[in-house]
């Protein structure tokens, strides 16, 4: 599994540990919905590294002097604002005829890929691929190639 940056893997105390904060800081802040955590089945918090980012941000503002509510606040905006651009390059990656780049998917379906980029292959197609490579390179391949002149 890839790890992101977004990936709730932290507890409470390694997530206070990172912020430089005590763990019933993190757990006030939850319960009053300045940075809250994602939960586990069990109902245990676990944190991302963003998360981490939003609680030193919380410390800094607090620091300046921002109340608590000033602070929800400005992590809120924040949030839609990351929201909103990501929307943004969607419909931009949707409108641009120049960044849009097609092609068929693992599963069939057509899919858009970034420019310079392939679509993502199924490790069955690439093994396929490679015993294709295999038998063109020994000469035992029963493919048919087409050439034409001036091509």
């Amino acid at each position: 599994m890839i790890r992101t940056y977004d990936t709730p893997v932290l507890t409470v105390s390694a997530a206070a540990e990172l912020a430089g904060m005590h763990a019933q800081t993190l757990r006030q802040y939850d319960r009053l919905g300045l940075v809250v955590p994602h939960r586990t089945a069990g109902r245990g918090r676990r944190y991302s590294l963003r998360d981490v980012d939003a609680l030193r941000q919380v410390q800094a503002l607090s620091a300046e002097g921002v109340n608590l509510e000033g602070i929800r606040r400005i992590l809120a905006l924040e949030r839609e604002n990351r929201a909103l651009r990501a929307a943004l390059e969607g419909l931009r990656a949707v409108i641009d005829p120049g960044s849009r780049v097609f092609a068929a998917s693992p599963t069939g379906d057509v899919e858009s890929v970034p420019r310079g980029q392939r679509a993502a292959r199924r490790a069955e197609e690439r093994r396929d691929d490679a015993e294709h490579r295999r038998l063109v390179r020994t000469g035992t391949s029963s493919a048919l190639v087409l050439w034409r002149e001036g091509r």
